[in-house]
């Protein structure tokens, strides 16, 4: 009879398929030409608005106005500039835009973050119905609640200051659904009982657990908050006025009055409200791309 030895080392040696595997699956991806060829074409087509508003600005309004319009750079740049930065206001201007965006970006998160977190975890009755309705709230029109919206500022004697375009943009359904969604699949029910074993209230359970698992959700969401409050039009021009307290959108309205609008002039303001969104992005731009890639790879 013949008898069998088995090597206990054999099966912790790696198979000779293994290491291949692990290269491929190490190496770096690299794109042929015609993915490089999309890339320039979907950037160039990105840049080009804002190239052509700056070119826009540094020409005058005859020349815009003829044909074929200009496509480089002339020499009237600093001086629609400094024209649309006294005409519009642009310095409280921008500062009201940053406090209205910084504010409401903030509160959204915030209260968008907690009512995610309860609807994704929390157990109470009517749950479903609940977010059913704040889903509900995203179909209706903001048309619709202009008036009463209105008539409700104008009660609290709000017309006219920042208080009144910044209270009813604190919390969004989207962004409640948003949250609730990311919370669902990012936060493990388990951490939140252990915290609870470990005789955490609710409140510690929110700053030490619920907020450091949603901060890449949280970066994304502010970033998307902040540049919809800043570029918004239809309630701030309603709410405020240009001589009082205007956000950017509204002072930039005031440069296109008059029998012949001044378009360089127009295109001057537009760029000067546009620069902080693009600086504030190249500043943190590697942390909100950062928070973006940590809440899509796991483990």
């Amino acid at each position: 009879m013949t008898t069998t030895t088995t090597d206990p080392t054999a099966a912790a040696r790696p198979t000779t398929n293994a290491k291949p595997a692990r290269v491929r699956a190490g190496r770096q991806l690299h794109g042929g030409r015609i993915a490089h060829a999309v890339l320039i074409v979907f950037t160039v087509g990105s840049l080009f608005p804002l190239v052509w508003t700056a070119i826009a600005a540094s020409r005058n309004n005859t020349r815009l106005a003829q044909t074929p319009p200009p496509f480089w750079f002339g020499g009237n740049l600093f001086k629609n500039l400094e024209i649309a930065w006294t005409d519009a206001n642009m310095g409280t201007a921008l500062l009201n835009t940053t406090v209205v965006a910084g504010s409401v970006a903030a509160g959204t998160v915030v209260f968008s973050t907690l009512a995610g977190f309860a609807f994704a975890k929390l157990r109470f009755r009517f749950k479903n119905l609940l977010m059913v309705l704040v889903i509900g709230t995203m179909m209706v029109p903001p048309q619709l609640s202009v008036v009463p919206l209105y008539m409700l500022i104008a009660e609290l004697s709000w017309t006219d200051q920042l208080q009144s375009v910044i209270l009813p943009m604190l919390v969004s359904a989207f962004g409640v659904f948003f949250m609730r969604q990311y919370l669902s699949e990012a936060l493990p029910t388990e951490l939140i009982e252990a915290a609870r074993v470990d005789g955490a209230s609710s409140w510690r359970v929110v700053w030490h657990v619920v907020f450091p698992a949603a901060r890449p959700a949280m970066a994304v969401l502010g970033m998307l908050t902040f540049v919809m409050a800043w570029n918004d039009f239809f309630w701030p021009i309603i709410a405020l006025t240009q001589n009082g307290s205007p956000t950017v959108q509204v002072a930039l309205t005031g440069l296109g009055r008059g029998f012949i609008p001044d378009q360089s002039v127009i295109m001057a303001g537009a760029l000067l409200g546009t620069l902080p969104l693009l600086l504030a992005f190249v500043i943190f731009g590697k942390q909100i791309v950062g928070g973006i890639m940590q809440g899509a790879v796991k483990g």
